[in-house]
């Protein structure tokens, strides 16, 4: 493995330089309190070993121009595995994130935890052939997973709505590890998708951030102070379990509440409203697609949304009317600085995201004096394997 960050005022340190993207020495000394020969030692310790490298001067203000620093994005390489009930995606990144390589597997019924992670293997082992790794010198890999999860023992527990039967109790860790020879890390996707989006956008300094995912499920993730927050036990999908309305809409699983938050916005939510809708004799482009007994997918609600179909226009809207109540409600309980939306319904779907945020406003408590920031995921598709791959360089510096 390579060699690792020793000592907290050495971890701390790289982690400013790496949160500030490049940074002089003078910058690391105010908000780093060290003095001028502690920084001095432990930043050339740092260039020596090739966690940072310098990269020119600064301006100067009347002596010697400072040198600048940034980490060095050839240290080392890490992989980062996503993965969800609709694809996985595993991606090959260098220190500073960026994608170098990647492969994607379409989720089936025939994607058991056996047959994908034996696909992994294979595909991680191409990639480090591809482009010339040396195994020992590799991070390791992260992975970003549909929960509920035991990051701490390295198991997928139970999640629901898999195409594929044998997702219970996956002791995925150890199984990779064994057969990768690296390090390998657990987190729930929601989780890693939020560090990754955070480590993108690190030099905005916003440490509050909430994420919420809309696709099949809902699922979130909160950061305070820079630092993901975790509850006793890892509560996979239970944001979308929020009740709305008390006695509305049947649950899609026996354990689910009525009228919870995902029963009204959701893929499924979605394609069972337009389902109704047509049984009711509603007109609609959707009728060219499918007949009132058949399913009607997100695809053929975007693809009829695209053509200016007014019942697609209705559902769309209505439903991210009830994420933004959702969202509203989340809001007002933990008061982040900013709200990072990703998932399907958010991807290249602007009516979703504009209605949602603006009904999210209307019922913020304290708006326009609590001026939260809404965005959507910069990283997109790529957000939970790029997240998976930031767990791991965190371990440098915990």
């Amino acid at each position: 493995m390579p060699e690792r960050l020793s000592g907290r005022k050495v971890k701390d340190v790289y982690e400013w330089i790496r949160k500030w993207g490049t940074i002089s020495k003078q910058e690391v000394k105010e908000v780093s309190g060290l003095t001028t020969s502690t920084l001095t030692r432990i930043l050339e310790e740092l260039v020596h070993a090739g966690f940072i490298i310098e990269v020119g001067l600064g301006d100067s203000t009347g002596g010697r121009p400072p040198i600048l620093y940034q980490t060095n994005a050839t240290y080392s390489h890490i992989f980062g595995l996503d993965i969800s009930r609709g694809n996985t995606k595993l991606i090959l990144c260098n220190m500073h994130l960026e994608k170098v390589d990647d492969y994607i597997w379409k989720m089936n019924e025939f994607m058991t935890p056996e047959h994908l992670l034996q696909e992994v293997v294979q595909a991680t082992n191409r990639m480090i052939e591809k482009h010339g790794l040396r195994r020992e010198a590799i991070l390791g890999m992260g992975i970003g997973a549909v929960g509920p999860i035991d990051h701490k023992q390295g198991t997928i527990i139970a999640p629901k709505n898999f195409p594929s039967s044998g997702w219970e109790q996956v002791e995925i860790i150890a199984v990779l590890q064994d057969e990768l020879g690296l390090e390998v890390f657990l987190d729930s996707g929601a989780n890693t998708a939020l560090l990754g989006e955070y480590w993108y956008h690190a030099t905005d300094r916003l440490e509050h951030l909430l994420y919420v995912h809309i696709g099949v499920g809902i699922r979130s993730s909160m950061m305070v102070g820079g630092k993901l927050v975790y509850g006793a036990v890892d509560m996979e999908g239970a944001a979308g379990q929020m009740i709305i309305q008390t006695d509305g809409v049947p649950p899609r699983h026996a354990s689910g509440n009525y009228g919870c938050w995902e029963s009204y916005t959701s893929i499924y939510a979605l394609e069972q409203a337009a389902i109704s809708y047509l049984r009711q004799g509603r007109e609609s482009t959707l009728r060219n697609k499918t007949s009132y007994d058949q399913a009607v997918t997100l695809v053929d609600l975007e693809a009829a949304l695209q053509e200016g179909d007014s019942l697609a226009k209705e559902i769309f809207t209505q439903s991210a009317s009830y994420f933004g109540i959702g969202l509203a409600n989340l809001l007002n309980i933990l008061h982040p600085q900013k709200v990072i939306l990703g998932g399907a319904l958010i991807t290249g779907n602007e009516l979703f995201f504009e209605s949602a945020k603006k009904v999210a406003i209307q019922k913020t408590y304290y708006y326009p004096t609590y001026q939260v920031i809404f965005e959507k995921s910069k990283l997109g598709e790529d957000a939970v394997a790029i997240g998976a791959a930031a767990l791991v360089v965190q371990q440098l510096t915990i």
